[in-house]
C-alpha cells in the first residue's frame, strides 16, 4: 500500500508516513541508506500524545527523485514544503544521522516553526568528511575529496555501496550493516529483510555523501568549506544523543556539534549503543527523546 505524498514546487513527489495521535507534533527525518520505513519502532513507541510525521526524503523510499541534490539545504527546503503542505504549526524535529544535518538546516532557516530539536548520531555542524584511499585501501587523510565527480568515482565506499544497490546485493548490504550499524543487536529477520528491501530504493548515494562532505553550518573551515556561521543561530533547546559505540558517527563529530551550538544544547551519550540505538536500546531511547521533549528533563 502506498504512502500518501506531497507536491512540490520543485516537480518532486515527497512520501510520508503519519501516526495520529494528540496535540503535540513530531516530524522525524531519516538519514542515509534508510527510509520513513526505518523509523517504524520507535513511531510505535512514543507516546500516544504525539502525532508524528515521517518523511521519504528525495530519492528514498517512495519520494521521487526527478532533479538531483546539490547539498543539504535541498533537503532541507523539501521539508519546509511538507510542512507547511501538512499544515504543521509548531513541532519537535528529531533527525537521525544525514536527517540531524537536515534539521540543523531547517532550523537555521525556519526559526520560528520547531520549539525542540534531537539530534540522533547525527553528522557535524561541520559536516561528515570523506577521504580518498590509499594503495592499502585505506583512508587517505590528507587526500579530502572534493567534488561530486570525486565522489562519484570513490573506490572505498561509493563504488562498493552503488554496486550493491545495482545488483540488489541485499547479503552484501547486510554485511555492512552488521559491521557498521547493527553491530551489536540486529531486528528480527522479517524486519531486517523489509529493511534490505527498503535500503535499494535509494536513488542518490553519491548525491548524499557529496552534500555531506561539504555541508558546515559552523564558524571555521571545515578542511573543504568555509561556514556559514549560521549555527549560532539555533537557539531552540536541542538534544544531543549518541551511541557510545558508534562507529560511524565519532565522538569528535558530536563534540563539534556541542561546541557550536554553545549552552542551549545538551549531549548525553546512550549507553552500551551503536548508530542504532531504535535497535541497540528502543526504551533507553524512547525514554531520553520523552524526557527532552514532554518535561525538558532530558537527564531522567
Amino acid at each position: 500500500m502506498s504512502l500518501p505524498n506531497i507536491s512540490l514546487s520543485n516537480g518532486e513527489k515527497i512520501a510520508y508516513r503519519v501516526r495520529p495521535g494528540g496535540e503535540e507534533t513530531i516530524v522525524l527525518v531519516h538519514g542515509n541508506m534508510t527510509s520513513s520505513k526505518h523509523w517504524d519502532v520507535l513511531i510505535d513507541k512514543l507516546d500516544q500524545r504525539f502525532t508524528i510525521y515521517a518523511v521519504d526524503l528525495r530519492g528514498f523510499g517512495e519520494s521521487t527523485y526527478h532533479k538531483r541534490i546539490q547539498g543539504i539545504k535541498d533537503f532541507s527546503d523539501d521539508l519546509s514544503e511538507v510542512i507547511v503542505a501538512l499544515n504543521i504549526q509548531k513541532f519537535y524535529l528529531i533527525g537521525w544521522s544525514t536527517g540531524g544535518a537536515i534539521c540543523m538546516q531547517y532550523v537555521v532557516d525556519h526559526p520560528a516553526r520547531c520549539e525542540k530539536l534531537v539530534l540522533l548520531a547525527s553528522a557535524s555542524t561541520r559536516g561528515y568528511p570523506f577521504y580518498g584511499v590509499q594503495e592499502d585501501g585505506t583512508p587517505d587523510l590528507n587526500r579530502r575529496l572534493k567534488t561530486i565527480e570525486d565522489v562519484e568515482e570513490d573506490p572505498n565506499k561509493t563504488l562498493i555501496v552503488q554496486g550493491l544497490y545495482d545488483t540488489a546485493n541485499k547479503d552484501g548490504l547486510k554485511a555492512i550493516w552488521n559491521a557498521a550499524i547493527y553491530s551489536h543487536k540486529q531486528p528480527d529477520d522479517a524486519a531486517y529483510d523489509s529493511y534490505l528491501d527498503d535500503m535499494l530504493t535509494q536513488r542518490n548515494l553519491a548525491d548524499v555523501y557529496h552534500a555531506l562532505n561539504t555541508f558546515n553550518i559552523s564558524g571555521t573551515n571545515n578542511g573543504l568549506t568555509e561556514g556559514t556561521d549560521k549555527a549560532r543561530n539555533i537557539t531552540i533547546p536541542v538534544l544531543i544523543l549518541r551511541g557510545d559505540r558508534d562507529y560511524v558517527v565519532s565522538e569528535q563529530m558530536t563534540q563539534e556539534i556541542v561546541a557550536d551550538l554553545g549552552d542551549n544544547a545538551t549531549y548525553i551519550p546512550l549507553i552500551d549503543c551503536g548508530h542504532s540505538p531504535l535497535i541497540d536500546d528502543l526504551e533507553q531511547l524512547t525514554n531520553r527523546i520523552e524526557a527532552f521533549l514532554v518535561k525538558g528533563d532530558d537527564r531522567r
